[in-house]
């Protein structure tokens, strides 16, 4: 049973903004601290920032020769189940640095030759270079380290999805980076028959970690390797016909060995090839799971992109299916606009509540319209506001979503409403607010929004979305 299933939400997967996991066991899809890295907004950076100062905290107890509290804050990463993330065939075990592995985690850390030469710099840094240590153990770390935020975004995903919250949990060990201490307290969770349940965004999984010793070691290691064998002429080294000289991996290892202890010994040679990878990795990393890889790896679905169309075509106008129309829309966007907009916000209260977004989305956007946007004008969010009239749009409506722009959240919003009579006079409207300097609003009706269904039902995962370029182009000219 899902989370989606325990609480008769009506939505699957593609229609929520955490990972919908299994209760019974876990679901092979992990937190890369290199996808971690590379979101831009406020809680992204909050969890950047936790995992290397903890991680940092930990190297530096080493360092000190403070084995006993380096082995404590190691220690702390207890094996919880709340997340749901691994390779459990079963119940959810938990793979982190916990109670039964911390003193061997601990003792490969204290006696590597990476950890006190200061070559070991990041948490997923010891999938390359400490024995043991592999990818399921780094994320569900991660997830243990970045748990207080993750419980701030689980309460917010509650009340957004009306999932009901249970006050007097425990919390479990929280990272205070400040105090560089493990903290515990009561806090508020959704509970269910299999116990606590932490809700993880679904835009920072991976099929995979970036960083992996085999390719690190294959791809980046070995050819330096090779090119040092060559330079220093040794009896590696043997002659093609053409007069090249060639060294074979397979000697390489047979001669330094394949193991983590062979990599650092060689790393510490070869410094600037960890640090080649780390850039390479910084500057390409992996993008989140679309919606099919997530169905196939969750075993869940995939958009019905034909149901939905229908639904917008037969819900009715006027006040009355407002609210329906909202969710609808909510839905909509939120599957078309994955995973360049996320962590949806309704009435959000802005100005100390006296104004309210139908819709709020954060925009964490690496490629596309809305990178493109938030490049070159204040766009750390989208706003959206929904109008289900059966009527024209005036400025009422224009000057309320405008109203809702700061140069701290954003100037960018989406209008969206069922059909209009006379186009051309809303576009006038929308392109004197952004003359006006007052923000860019596209509007979009009922015929727009079926268009990109329809571009998403063929199959095109271009997130370029040509329909919106040529709108705001359209606010620009």
């Amino acid at each position: 049973m899902r989370v989606s299933e325990f609480f008769k939400l009506g939505k699957g997967q593609p229609f929520l903004d955490f990972v919908d996991v299994r209760l019974d066991t876990d679901i092979a899809v992990f937190v890369d601290p290199t996808g971690l890295k590379s979101l831009n907004s406020k809680w992204g950076q909050e969890c950047k920032s936790m995992v290397q100062h903890y991680f940092e905290a930990v190297l530096d107890q080493i360092k000190s020769g403070n084995d006993q509290r380096a082995q404590e804050l190691v220690s702390s990463l207890r094996e919880r189940n709340e997340f749901h993330l691994g390779f459990s065939s079963g119940k959810s075990q938990g793979h982190g640095f916990g109670s039964k592995s911390a003193e061997s985690v601990w003792g490969a850390l204290s006696k590597s030759a990476a950890a006190k030469s200061g070559l070991l710099k990041d948490l997923e840094d010891t999938c390359l270079l400490i024995e043991g240590i592999g990818r399921d153990m780094v994320s569900d770390a991660v997830c243990n380290i970045i748990r207080g935020p993750l419980i701030t975004y689980t309460q917010e995903m509650c009340r957004y999805y009306g999932i009901p919250l249970n006050p007097g949990v425990a919390s479990g060990p929280i990272w205070d980076p400040s105090a560089q201490i493990w903290e515990s307290a009561f806090v508020e969770l959704p509970v269910t028959s299999y116990g606590p349940v932490i809700l993880v965004p679904k835009i920072i999984v991976r099929h995979r970690l970036s960083y992996e010793y085999g390719e690190y070691y294959t791809h980046y290691l070995l050819p330096e390797m090779q090119s040092a064998e060559k330079a220093a002429n040794t009896s590696l080294v043997y002659l093609l016909r053409d007069g090249r000289k060639r060294v074979t991996k397979k000697d390489l290892k047979a001669k330094y060995g394949s193991d983590k202890l062979a990599v650092i010994k060689q790393t510490l040679k070869h410094p600037h090839v960890l640090d080649e990878y780390r850039e390479e990795k910084s500057e390409r990393a992996p993008p989140p799971l679309d919606h099919e890889q997530l169905a196939e790896v969750a075993g869940a679905d995939v958009p019905d992109w034909d149901g939905l169309a229908e639904r917008l075509r037969r819900l009715p106008t006027g006040n009355q299916a407002a609210d329906e129309y909202e969710k609808l829309i909510e839905e909509i966007l939120s599957a078309l606009f994955y995973p360049s907009l996320c962590n949806p916000t309704k009435q959000h209260e802005i100005h100390e509540g006296r104004k309210r977004v139908d819709i709020t989305y954060m925009n964490e956007a690496k490629a596309g319209f809305f990178a493109w946007v938030s490049q070159h004008y204040p766009a750390a969010f989208i706003f959206v506001e929904c109008k289900n009239y059966g009527s024209e749009l005036g400025n009422p409506e224009i000057d309320q979503l405008g109203g809702r722009f700061s140069p701290s959240r954003g100037r960018v919003g989406i209008l969206v409403c069922r059909s209009l009579d006379k186009p051309k006079v809303l576009d006038a409207r929308c392109h004197d607010t952004a003359k006006d300097d007052r923000g860019f609003i596209i509007y979009l009706t009922d015929d727009d929004v079926l268009q990109l269904i329809q571009q998403a039902k063929s199959g095109v995962t271009s997130m370029d979305f040509p329909l919106l370029v040529r709108k705001f182009r359209g606010l620009l000219d």
